[in-house]
């Protein structure tokens, strides 16, 4: 099985290379053709085709989705904007209004979901707070019962659990606060130049498995690197193991919808009167035309849809954890979040029947023990990465930064649960597999933001169809 695999991954690509040959040979007559002719076709190391994606998520899956993160539970993120930079002390914040972030007042938040911020029921916040005030005195109180003491430890160990990929915010802080994410939509705020290429540096440079000596295609804002530098560094990408090669492309499609994001919506207008946002057609061109990125904007658009995929694959794996009859999106009010869970499980099962899943059995399946040794290293190297967002200088910026981290951590966490997803009790609490509130809601809005993207290259495709 494996290695006819190998062969449809072989063939598929090699069907790929064919249409790419035939792309280029036409005249790129159009800024279109000059961003999407390349982006079409097969992924690669996936058996799913671009036009798929397209399809399946604009006109079955993003009006849902929109619908279900707009709900209470969705749009409250809880997070610590104030955690000081791991790495490095001189952080230039932006003083622009516009990477301001707009916290909750305490009686804005659902009671629901102040009084616990990772259970799903009434019955499981009682307990929860229980639990709370157990670990605030340091120890688990022998004056609990015996199922409390247990959840505390259980829960405990999987707030530690060497299976999270990113490192946990300390929403317990005081300076930990509810964030309305609705009200602080993610778009361009002005925040660029040294200070946020440093960022994208440092996680491409140090944290993405590489030679020091080869150099990634920099921004496309920058002086050019030449087209021999990049040409070395992909033939040396490609030379990697699948699961090497698909980190790159993880952050590298992460970069690229948060791009997407800031190019559609633009500030296009600033007066007294008012501001207007909207698609700005000349900053996604320089972030992903082909011609002024010397071929690399189309490579970041297909990473993108490979993020995607991942994202995708790891929901349609946790289904069972949301089917569970104990679980609900608690926010207090039992008829909304009744509806809410029903429109969830909707979206999931959707998201399941789709027909070209990517397959991530290909994933760390040599030798136990290198393989082992392989997914802690991808493990630490993301967790990094978490941490490098501490270090964002604009605060907006740094909010959705923190949250589509999360969410791909929580998605990369899914996928390598697979056994312990299928060990679940079908009632009571979860102690093998757990995800919090703050993993649910990063989850969720992290796919949102790339379900979006996907959505708006099909605005730009339409866009810049006459523009040459």
């Amino acid at each position: 099985m494996g290695s006819r695999w190998g062969f449809l991954i072989h063939l598929l690509g090699a069907v790929w290379l064919l249409g790419l040959g035939h792309c280029e040979q036409q005249p790129a007559e159009t800024a279109a053709q000059r961003c999407f002719c390349q982006v079409s076709g097969y992924l690669d190391d996936c058996i799913c085709d671009v036009e798929t994606i397209d399809k399946f998520n604009n006109y079955r899956l993003f009006p849902r989705l929109q619908r279900l993160l707009e709900s209470d539970y969705f749009r409250y993120y809880k997070v610590n904007l104030k955690r000081l930079c791991p790495f490095w002390n001189d952080i230039n914040q932006c003083g622009r209004r516009d990477c301001a972030v707009k916290p909750c007042q305490f009686d804005e938040v659902p009671d629901g979901i102040k009084s616990a911020s990772y259970k799903y029921s009434e019955e499981a916040n009682n307990l929860s707070e229980e639990c709370e005030q157990a670990e605030q005195l340091g120890a688990v109180d022998e004056s609990l019962s015996e199922e409390t003491q247990k959840a505390v430890l259980q829960w405990t160990k999987h707030d530690d659990s060497s299976d999270n990929f990113c490192e946990a915010d300390d929403i317990q802080s005081p300076d930990a606060e509810y964030v309305d994410l609705l009200l602080n939509p993610e778009r361009y705020t002005g925040y660029k130049g040294p200070d946020a290429w440093k960022i994208w540096n440092v996680i491409y440079e140090e944290n993405c498995f590489k030679p020091q000596t080869i150099k990634r295609p920099l921004n496309p804002l920058a002086s050019s690197q030449g087209k021999s530098e990049e040409n070395t560094f992909y033939s040396w990408l490609e030379g990697l193991c699948v699961e090497k090669r698909a980190f790159y492309r993880l952050i590298s499609g992460l970069h690229a919808s948060i791009n997407v994001h800031l190019s559609a919506r633009y500030l296009l207008q600033d007066t007294w009167l008012e501001k207007k946002w909207g698609h700005n057609i000349t900053e996604f061109q320089q972030r992903f035309d082909g011609i002024l990125t010397e071929g690399e904007g189309p490579r970041r658009l297909k990473n993108l849809y490979f993020l995607y995929l991942i994202e995708l694959k790891a929901l349609s794996k946790v289904v069972p954890f949301f089917e569970r009859p104990d679980f609900q999106l608690f926010t207090g009010n039992k008829v909304q979040d009744a509806e809410n869970k029903m429109l969830l499980l909707e979206i999931l099962h959707e998201i399941k029947s789709f027909p070209l899943h990517f397959d991530e059995n290909s994933f760390f399946a040599g030798d136990k023990k290198e393989a082992n040794k392989l997914k802690e290293e991808f493990r630490l190297h993301f967790r990094n990465i978490s941490r490098i967002m501490d270090c964002v200088g604009c605060f907006k910026c740094r909010l959705w930064g923190k949250l589509q981290t999360q969410g791909l951590g929580t998605a990369l966490k899914i996928l390598f649960s697979e056994k312990l997803i299928a060990n679940m009790p079908e009632t009571g609490p979860s102690f093998e597999f757990h995800l919090t509130r703050q993993e649910i809601v990063s989850l969720f809005n992290a796919f949102g933001r790339i379900s979006t993207s996907v959505r708006e290259l099909e605005n730009f495709r339409n866009l810049l169809q006459n523009i040459h």
